[in-house]
């Protein structure tokens, strides 16, 4: 008895409530601040291409990651009502959105000594990872809720994103040059192959019958819900939105390397003006 009563009152704990976060209020705005000073923190502090080093912080952030999703499927599966504690997963919650595959990526990244598959899964950590957190930082939308440990799960799991995103490429471990993005597209599309499989064999097993599964938020058995691309599902044919979907991420996951080629050369012009 004592025993149920311990791990009620920690899910209890767990499922602490808190004013749902404005955007741009001063939750949001911490969050997206820190993602952005450790990024900068990691890139003076580690600087230079050192391999172990960079394998080191992948293996760590991929830790800490993992450790706020296994809190946050906890939090959402187990319910205590001061006597009992019951079970209901909630597949919808299931960890391989879009934004759930750095945890996966920076793993293998730091544990993967196969030169070009670890190159490709960095370059995916600093474009595709890094657009996605950047949107997610930037404008979080519907992510915040009441509960304070998923928000601060949130945050700081999107804020690992833009974290590390902004650590391999100021370091210059990610080359920032126009090939990286082809290095990282066959991870997205291997990424998303996984999460087509998903959600066949969610359809397959009768499970969309009663749970809402939607990896990617691809699935052409429920209902479009992502942000600009839902227009696209309901205008085109599925495999023309599969081309569409790999399509704008790629653009956009371009643009932020350009981006990051824009900041370099301007850095570059910087240094050659001072003075000796």
């Amino acid at each position: 008895m004592l025993h149920l009563e311990f791990l009620g009152k920690l899910l209890e704990i767990l499922d602490t409530d808190m004013q749902t976060p404005g955007l741009y209020g001063w939750f949001h705005i911490l969050f997206f601040a820190l993602a952005i000073i450790a990024g900068i923190v990691l890139c003076r502090c580690c600087k230079g291409t050192d391999e172990r080093v960079v394998r080191r912080v992948l293996i760590i952030t991929a830790i800490v990651a993992i450790l706020f999703e296994i809190y946050k499927q906890i939090n959402y599966t187990f319910t205590y009502d001061g006597t009992t504690i019951s079970a209901d997963y909630q597949w919808y919650a299931f960890p391989f959105q879009f934004c759930s595959t750095p945890m996966y990526i920076s793993l293998l990244a730091g544990l993967i000594h196969h030169r070009k598959i670890h190159d490709s899964l960095c370059a995916y950590l600093a474009t595709f990872a890094l657009f996605a957190g950047l949107c997610v930082m930037i404008y979080p939308g519907q992510v915040f809720i009441s509960t304070i440990g998923i928000n601060i799960q949130t945050m700081i799991c999107h804020g690992l994103m833009v974290t590390i995103g902004i650590y391999l490429l100021g370091t210059g471990y990610v080359k920032i040059e126009h090939k990286t993005i082809l290095k990282a597209i066959p991870v997205f599309v291997a990424c998303l192959i996984l999460a087509m499989i998903m959600n066949e064999i969610a359809h397959m097993s009768g499970l969309l019958e009663r749970e809402t599964f939607n990896m990617f938020y691809i699935s052409p058995y429920c209902e479009p819900s992502l942000l600009v691309y839902s227009t696209v599902q309901e205008a085109v044919a599925y495999p023309w939105c599969l081309f569409i979907y790999i399509a704008g991420f790629s653009l956009a996951s371009y643009i932020i390397l350009l981006l990051a080629m824009f900041i370099k050369t301007c850095g570059v012009s910087i240094q050659k003006r001072k003075p000796a």
